[in-house]
């Protein structure tokens, strides 16, 4: 009862005024039952504890389901009448979107609630705030309540299982002929040549040496980096305005089986570098992974994929974009480019990167149909295209 507190006071001022034993019993009556119901409900409220714990853990793939188990304890000896507990959940997850429960506590009782949340598609979903309200029988005092701190589920996108994708990536241990090599391949010996100074002696060839009667060294064969780079593009800018979800949601689906194929097939290095909205700083930022090798660094890269959302208030053009990530990557590195569909800039920036040392591979996801200036220019760009429509389009890549 909101307005008890004034109740009273007006009632005990009309019992002085009259002078009736009886008003002033009721007054004490009722200012001792409210005293002792705020002071109940606060002991109460200051005693309750809940806890949320997830079967898998904050992560999850699409399709999966995660049981959610809710523990309310009651840490005082007094029983509480009533305890109200609610879970704010999102829409994506479970309909409807709250879980909702009313129970009796005992002194030191602990109660356990179980729901399930069913992760349809890809995100970066909060859970929570978890809410707990109690209050006394009658309702004479508030009801008080406490609220605590949100989690986060996050769905990975989804990976599709890849035998091939017929992405030009190379072996570090595979050289490829190069005018300017930048580093060497110490187990790959290709010859040998005579002494000059400043060459280092573990270089020199001492079985060479010895059958020729003059000092040699060892030839090595020129190596590249092997590392691959997947750069998404999510501008909305540049993809199909009538199917732009879909087409955003494949062209991740195919970074994410893409970078899965290089760390678990092929067993190369792989990163990721994007444009996107994240849900964390709520902003658009720029994601920029470099590549490495290891389950770890893959799972990095699909927390990335599951948070990231298209924008259309890029920091800067894709093509720029481009050219920037590249300087922090080595000669000869593999960039992937993903996006949804080719423009003259970008085949301009796809040309300089190609002269500067790396190879390309350029996936079109869901693009308009090719008109003759743009297949000329792929060809005179020398860098495969590929083309998807569908997720079993990626599968047959």
């Amino acid at each position: 009862m909101e307005y008890l507190a004034p109740i009273i006071i007006g009632l005990f001022l009309l019992a002085v005024f009259l002078r009736i034993d009886f008003y002033f019993h009721v007054v004490y009556l009722l200012a001792g039952a409210y005293v002792l119901a705020r002071l109940w409900t606060r002991y109460g409220i200051q005693h309750l504890e809940a806890q949320r714990r997830l079967d898998r853990g904050d992560r999850a793939f699409p399709g999966e389901s995660v049981a959610v188990e809710l523990r309310l304890r009651n840490t005082g000896r007094l029983p509480l009448p009533w305890v109200e507990i609610h879970d704010s959940l999102p829409v994506d997850l479970i309909s409807p979107p709250f879980y909702r429960e009313v129970v009796t506590l005992k002194g030191k009782e602990e109660q356990r609630f179980t729901y399930t949340l069913t992760c349809y598609k890809r995100g970066y979903y909060p859970l929570g705030p978890l809410s707990l309200q109690t209050g006394d029988v009658l309702g004479l005092a508030p009801d008080l309540s406490r609220r605590s701190q949100r989690e986060y589920l996050i769905v990975y996108p989804r990976v599709l299982s890849l035998e091939k994708l017929g992405l030009p990536t190379h072996s570090p241990l595979a050289q490829l002929p190069t005018p300017t090599p930048l580093f060497e391949d110490p187990t790959n010996i290709i010859g040998v040549r005579p002494y000059m100074a400043g060459d280092s002696p573990r270089r020199i060839h001492w079985t060479a040496t010895a059958n020729s009667g003059q000092l040699l060294v060892k030839r090595y064969r020129a190596a590249i980096a092997r590392e691959s780079l997947v750069c998404l593009d999510l501008d909305m800018n540049d993809y199909p305005t009538r199917r732009i979800y879909d087409a955003v949601e494949l062209a991740i689906v195919a970074s994410a089986s893409i970078a899965n194929h290089v760390v678990n097939q092929e067993r190369l290095g792989v990163g990721l570098a994007t444009q996107a909205v994240d849900p964390l700083q709520d902003a658009t930022v720029q994601f920029s992974l470099p590549p490495h090798r290891g389950r770890a660094h893959l799972m990095n890269i699909l927390e990335v994929l599951a948070r990231a959302q298209m924008t259309d208030k890029a920091p800067q053009p894709f093509p720029d974009f481009l050219r920037k990530e590249s300087l922090a990557l080595p000669w000869g590195c593999t960039l992937i480019v993903i996006t949804g569909c080719e423009t003259e800039a970008l085949s301009d920036a796809l040309a300089y990167l190609r002269r500067t040392g790396f190879a390309i591979a350029l996936i079109l996801v869901m693009p308009p149909a090719p008109g003759a200036d743009t297949t000329q220019r792929g060809a005179l760009l020398n860098v495969p295209v590929h083309r998807v429509w569908q997720e079993t389009a990626l599968e047959a890549l």
